[in-house]
């Protein structure tokens, strides 16, 4: 598929080497799609077109996995919000807070991407949490983050801020359903784990 994404990018010209090295730096397809325009152009041959393409087609693919979570007419998995999380944090290289916000049947009222921060640490605050639960006049959040090192085990400061934000929505009833931590293409959820 890589080499047939090339052949339409880079024309006249044999793909092939171009989908090996980039198979090579990036593991899989889904890696080389996901992978940072700065680390693309370090493999010869890959130009602006090609990192045009690629980002185009992760974002296609960002559009189909957010439409099969909007589509449900309730969340009833960790799944479905970890299946849609996996594609759009696939290769972020610092980690992200998100937000899913519910309704009182659990269905999607909306997401938000709450802070961008480095490679082991995401800053969000309780208070912005509840402001924005409260804004989409939500019943319930999931909470979702990634790790960028690949290990989705929680850290003391992951476990800290969930009670955090629990104790904060609390009071005007919204209840925090998981806190999900994507780690390429393993999740840990710890309501699973019994965190929550």
């Amino acid at each position: 598929i890589l080499e047939l994404v090339l052949f339409r990018s880079v024309p006249r010209r044999d793909t092939k080497p171009i989908a090996k090295a980039m198979m090579a730096a990036f593991g899989s397809f889904s890696g080389a799609v996901a992978a940072p325009a700065a680390r693309l152009r370090e493999i010869s041959g890959v130009g602006e077109r090609v990192i045009s393409d690629l980002r185009l087609i992760k974002a296609a693919a960002e559009r189909f996995a957010h439409h099969e979570l909007v589509a449900r007419p309730t969340l009833s998995s960790t799944d479905a919000v970890a299946r849609y999380y996996k594609t759009v944090l696939r290769a972020a290289d610092r980690e992200e807070f998100h937000l899913c916000f519910l309704g009182k049947k659990n269905q999607l009222l909306g997401t938000e991407r709450a802070g961008i921060g480095t490679v082991d640490h995401a800053p969000v605050y309780p208070r912005e949490v509840l402001t924005r639960a409260l804004h989409h006049n939500a019943s319930a959040v999931v909470l979702v983050h990634n790790h960028p090192s690949g290990d989705p085990t929680p850290s003391r400061a992951d476990v800290l801020l969930t009670r955090k934000i629990v104790e904060a929505l609390a009071p005007v009833s919204i209840a925090v359903h998981d806190h999900i931590i994507i780690a390429g293409d393993s999740y840990l959820s710890l309501r699973g784990e019994g965190y929550l």
